[in-house]
């Protein structure tokens, strides 16, 4: 939101030098111990003006001086610390909500179409903690991308094919006795799972017993190994099958992807996850097949010794596209669904959520795009993130050791009830909606903070203290918008107003720096938007929610027999809940009416 009086500021400094832009002139939230509302940095603005900075900081205060929205303006070497009435503080933030929610929308010509895939599950395992951040990263940037203005085009991308879905396949046809997993009573991803978990057991017994066979590979990789196993040999012979359409082999294909989407669909449900599209890699991977072939014929790529297709990607290395029998790679089908999403969506860029150990493809990627001839190929992104741990250690998926995305919410849901059923009074009933509130904190507290970390920090994820309603949570965020719901029902019962506040009365240290961090809250949503960074919102809720609780502390908002005061403390917080609540939303978290 813009001051009035640093509009008039930039007026009064321009009317002598008319070059200078017209840019709003920024300012900062004073530091502690000032003694100001607000402050000017003079360092950042005194090029525009042609001045220097402790000389334009002097002449910005005598301007300022005379503007009836400032009782003080004093010059602190290159810096103006700036005291607001209150009068000017609310009338620019909370005394006009609608205009406060709406202005952290960009203007029109700054909005962009922006397509962001994420997810990306295999359909050899269901979701664990490392999709669950990934989903939590996507959904939430693309709802504050949207929140900024900007058209958003969320998309999955299923990995439905290749050698690691021919693991789960092999495993079982050997195992599975043509069971499902309605008959076992496993959810579907569940169920496939455990044969993903089968094959790896199966082929670590074939590589111990090789190497014991054979002690010049007592020093191989089992990677390296793979095609010297009996199981390895029949899963890469069942991926060249799928390849050629082999019926048998795409019928059970069919079968057990169905079953895995399925329970992908449940785990999406319950988060919230929404896609406008999803591709699946066995519709894509032809055109990257086709693309990559066009490529070798005009001499983009070539053909190593062995026939396996190549892109020299100069300092990047090479990058293997197609494999010596002809088979695909990941990054076959990575080049046709991006071909495909540009052919169909058209974006002005597009963002890949992805775990930073995929940093050297998605360069390659991007870096094979651009020998295609694709000169939208500048306008892509990966937005990458770190590891996600537990207390416990790190996962591995083919040893079984995740923790399942459904397991763990769960966790959360069960440690939210049974937190809520805790904080009941001795003899007190529980309420209605506790199972509906239990899943929008234990969610909301998941949420929170697998984002409050920049997306590139690697983080050790505590279920436990992510629940706890004191330190730096969601569920301490989400308190403050049911202290405040809570409020306001005893407002109403005792006939208490809102409407028509005095703003002006509200003149302490404590309410005037709510109104100074709502004047904050557009610019807080573009920055975090420019930057894909919801740690950012998520950092100026939590300074919300300990101003407002700073402030319940110290005022009293019921209580006292000044009617217009509490009239206009009572306008305050409802102002700061919704607020909030914009807030979490933005972030995809819900807030209960109590808790």
């Amino acid at each position: 939101m813009i001051l009035n009086c640093l509009s008039f500021l930039l007026d009064e400094l321009r009317a002598t030098r008319p070059e200078a832009p017209a840019d709003p002139i920024p300012w900062d939230v004073c530091p502690a111990g000032q003694n100001a509302d607000i402050t000017v940095n003079c360092f950042r603005i005194a090029s525009r003006f042609g001045m220097r900075p402790d000389a334009l900081a002097g002449e910005a205060a005598a301007i300022l001086k005379k503007h009836a929205d400032v009782r003080s303006a004093e010059c602190v070497k290159a810096f103006v610390n700036v005291v607001l009435t209150p009068e000017a503080l609310f009338r620019a933030s909370l005394a006009d909500m609608p205009a406060l929610l709406s202005g952290a929308s960009l203007p029109a010509q700054d909005r962009k179409s922006i397509l962001i895939e994420y997810s990306a599950p295999n359909t050899n395992k269901p979701q664990h903690l490392g999709h669950v951040r990934n989903n939590t990263i996507g959904m939430a940037v693309a709802s504050l991308l949207a929140r900024a203005g900007h058209d958003v085009v969320p998309v999955n991308l299923i990995n439905d094919r290749g050698i690691h879905i021919c693991k789960s396949m092999l495993a079982y046809q050997r195992q599975g006795n043509g069971r499902t997993p309605e008959q076992e009573g496993i959810k579907g991803d569940h169920y496939v799972g455990n044969f993903y978990v089968k094959f790896n057991q199966m082929f670590s017994e074939e590589v111990k017993a090789l190497k014991e066979a054979h002690p010049e590979l007592a020093e191989k990789d089992s990677d390296e190994l793979f095609l010297e196993t009996e199981i390895g040999r029949e899963a890469q012979e069942m991926l060249r099958k799928w390849e050629a359409e082999d019926p048998e082999v795409r019928a059970l294909w069919r079968t057990m992807n169905t079953w895995v989407i399925d329970g992908f669909n449940e785990t999406y449900r319950r988060m919230g996850v929404q896609f406008r599209k999803t591709y699946l890699e066995s519709e894509t991977y032809l055109l990257g097949k086709s693309t990559v072939a066009e490529g070798l014929e005009k001499g983009i790529f070539q053909k190593r010794e062995d026939g396996a297709v190549i892109a020299d990607l100069g300092k990047l290395g090479q990058k293997v596209l197609l494999r010596k029998d002809g088979t695909s790679v990941y990054i076959t089908q990575d080049i046709g669904t991006t071909l495909l999403k540009r052919r169909e969506h058209n974006p002005d860029s597009m963002i890949w959520v992805v775990g930073d150990e995929q940093n050297l493809h998605f360069k390659m990627l991007f870096a094979i795009l651009k020998k295609l001839g694709c000169s939208w190929a500048d306008a892509l992104f990966h937005l990458s993130y770190g590891m996600v741990n537990l207390p416990s250690g790190r996962m591995k998926s083919r040893e079984g050791t995740v923790v399942d995305a459904d397991d763990l919410f769960d966790e959360m849901h069960d440690l939210a009830r049974t937190a809520a059923l805790e904080r009941l009074a001795e003899g007190e009933a529980a309420p209605a909606d506790l199972e509906e509130r239990a899943e929008i904190v234990g969610m909301g507290a998941l949420k929170f903070m697998l984002l409050k970390f920049n997306p590139k920090t690697t983080i050790l994820f505590d279920p436990k203290a992510s629940l706890r309603f004191e330190g730096d949570t969601g569920p301490y965020v989400q308190y403050v918008c049911a202290r405040i719901n809570s409020i306001q029902r005893k407002a109403e019962e005792r006939g208490f107003s809102a409407a028509s506040p005095d703003w002006t009365l509200l003149d302490s240290p404590e309410e005037k720096e709510l109104a100074v961090a709502a004047l904050r809250y557009a610019s807080v949503i573009r920055t975090a938007a420019e930057k894909l960074d919801c740690s950012i919102l998520v950092a100026y809720l939590l300074d919300l929610a300990k101003s407002f609780n700073r402030f319940y502390r110290e005022k009293p908002v019921l209580n006292g027999d000044d009617e217009k005061l509490r009239s206009a403390r009572l306008a305050l917080c409802y102002a700061i809940r919704d607020l909030i609540a914009d807030g979490l939303k933005t972030l995809t978290i819900g807030v209960p009416d109590a808790m």
